[in-house]
């Protein structure tokens, strides 16, 4: 089956002023990464704030622009489109935001929210726009009582729900999902997760799921990919990315993950206090971009970047403790938590 969506070697840089006298320079959000997803696939990106997770997902988009690299989409090159996508590719790659209380249109109703990507890019009249919002609605477990009603009259979950909605409009083959359910309570998290996989597994629909909780990411994605400073540092199968990760990085973000076994979290929270803040730098130019924070750094990771290695249980890890027979008995197993 080929990819619905394959990114290879792509960049996104920004121009940004910095210094006394401002000038401009710049600065790389994404770099070299490559990445699929098949159809009807979840592809989870994970990683810390400034990882870059969000730049790449905007390139995605058509948000911002590629600087080098592709983006195929359904067998077209995105990167080449710049942000100027055609509108037969934008009725097939939709997206749901972070924020469902700035997301939506305050000014407008929920009829009108949900039915705008069908008044922009369908012919249907203003009966059959209804009709179909109503049927939108009750896929996401709302329904035609909401329609004349304005994005502040609901609740949070409420409005990711017409989010969906508005997402799920034209049956699109990929949404970008970028942090749907962090800025909601636990509960509802709950509730917007498993209705993502209802409509994933009824719709056929592929994620590109933006997120920086393991966990979450774990529990809704097929793969994983990690991002550090711009760069997929791992890739793999969701469950061996979760339970056995081949990246130290990935180890320091399951840590992030709360136990279960109270008496393993305040050990955990000791040994967290107990080790070195150290504050790397957001471009390196030489060598592993994890260098600065690795405890397990060689000579070989100050001057050399690691390519992508295979490691055990699928996937791939650019990291030296996984070069091969001639670094075998420097070969990592790393356990989770």
């Amino acid at each position: 089956m080929s990819a619905l969506l394959e990114i290879r070697d792509l960049w996104v840089t920004y121009q940004v002023r910095s210094g006394l006298q401002l000038r401009r320079r710049p600065f790389h959000a994404v770099k070299g990464a490559s990445l699929s997803i098949q159809p009807g696939q979840t592809l989870g990106i994970v990683g810390e704030s400034g990882s870059g997770k969000s730049s790449l997902a905007n390139a995605v988009l058509g948000l911002v622009p590629a600087s080098s690299g592709s983006i195929h989409f359904d067998g077209q090159d995105l990167a080449t489109m710049k942000t100027h996508y055609p509108e037969a590719v934008r009725e097939q790659i939709q997206a749901v935001f972070q924020d469902p209380f700035s997301s939506l249109n305050p000014s407008m109703t929920v009829e009108q929210i949900v039915g705008e990507p069908l008044r922009v890019h369908t012919t249907m009249s203003r009966e059959e726009r209804r009709a179909r919002v109503v049927e939108l609605l009750e896929l996401v477990s709302l329904s035609a009582e909401h329609l004349h009603r304005h994005p502040h009259q609901f609740s949070g979950g409420q409005r990711q729900r017409i989010a969906i909605a508005s997402a799920l409009a034209l049956t699109p083959k990929l949404i970008v999902l970028d942090e749907p359910v962090s800025a909601l309570d636990v509960s509802t998290q709950n509730q917007i997760i498993n209705l993502l996989y209802e409509r994933r597994d009824a719709l056929g629909i592929a994620y590109l799921l933006i997120a920086h909780d393991l966990a979450l990411v774990h529990h809704i994605s097929e793969r994983i990919a990690v991002m550090y400073l711009g760069h997929v540092v791992e890739e793999g199968p969701s469950d061996r990315v979760y339970h056995a990760p081949a990246h130290p990085y990935t180890k320091v973000l399951l840590e992030a993950v709360p136990l279960l076994d109270p008496a393993a979290q305040r050990a955990r929270r000791a040994a967290r206090k107990a080790a070195p803040i150290i504050d790397a730098p957001r471009e390196v130019s030489v060598g592993c971009p994890y260098k600065n924070r690795c405890p397990l750094v060689m000579d070989r990771c100050r001057s050399e970047m690691p390519p992508a290695y295979p490691v055990e249980g699928g996937g791939v890890a650019n990291c030296f403790l996984h070069a091969g027979a001639e670094q075998g008995k420097g070969r990592m197993e790393i356990a989770a938590g």
